[in-house]
């Protein structure tokens, strides 16, 4: 009878620990499946955050050269002020020059 019991009590453990270790196992996989979830939605959300980032590049090289095109066309009004300053300064010392002549005669 003792042999009986025995075994009937290792059966138990061993059941026992069969279903701990089966529900374990369906825990540990549904984490593994959360885990998995999250990654391919950190996934997804790092695709996008690229797909903004080389947006934002592209946005970024078109205002470069938009901006070096208004650089270029501030260089160009510049230099036109400057000559168009030269040539008035010119004239006014001709002017001036002019007018001394007249007062002297």
């Amino acid at each position: 009878m003792s042999n009986k019991l025995q075994t009937a009590v290792k059966a138990s453990v061993v059941a026992f620990v069969m279903l701990t270790v089966t529900g374990c196992a369906a825990e540990l996989q549904r984490q593994v499946d959360e885990l998995n979830a999250k990654v391919d939605r950190i996934a997804a959300d790092s695709s996008s955050a690229k797909s903004a980032a080389d947006a934002a590049g592209a946005k970024a090289a078109e205002a470069r050269q938009m901006a070096s095109g208004a650089q270029s066309t501030a260089n160009q009004a510049l230099n036109a002020a400057n000559q168009s300053q030269a040539c008035c300064d010119a004239t006014n010392e001709k002017i001036d020059r002019m007018f001394q002549r007249s007062q002297s005669k």
